[in-house]
């Protein structure tokens, strides 16, 4: 088992037993904190080439990861 999983289950162990209803309270709300600075916010920059990207995908412009090695390899040489 990884360290993390380690330490998960310990949490949950201790989370299950636990009559402490403020303890409770505090760990939701830190969960809850965190769970919304984890998902990261695109610009419109980014946004605008997602756009461009899925047009290009649409449109058939795309090429294999073999042929983007090959290309490198040609440029970097």
């Amino acid at each position: 088992m990884s360290p993390i999983d380690t330490l998960r289950s310990k949490l949950i162990d201790k989370i299950l037993v636990t009559e402490n209803e403020q303890l409770l309270e505090a760990i939701d709300s830190i969960f809850s904190s965190t769970s919304d600075s984890d998902i990261y916010k695109l610009n419109s920059y980014e946004i605008e080439l997602l756009k461009m990207s899925e047009e290009d995908i649409k449109a058939g412009r795309i090429m294999s990861h073999e042929e983007l090695a090959k290309r490198d390899s040609e440029w970097m040489s």
